[in-house]
């Protein structure tokens, strides 16, 4: 994961061909904007139809969680 910080959304979220469903990600969802309470899951569906979005990418994950991706988990 690259230099997440808790607490601080990213200011450059991944856009939308950085995403496949099937990735590991960090995810805010909108309850929990300006807090550090992200989530971690898989992707299921990519939910954002534009290339990009300030908050992040919109997706679906695994658990039916959905949030906007803030960091995509690395191996």
């Amino acid at each position: 994961m690259r230099a997440m910080q808790h607490g601080i959304d990213n200011p450059n979220p991944p856009s939308r061909s950085q995403i496949r469903p099937g990735d590991g990600v960090w995810i805010i969802e909108r309850e929990h904007y300006g807090t550090d309470n992200y989530k971690q899951g898989i992707v299921k569906d990519i939910l954002s139809p534009h290339e990009y979005h300030p908050r992040g990418i919109k997706v679906r994950l695994l658990d039916g969680s959905v949030g906007r991706v803030q960091w995509i988990m690395e191996d």
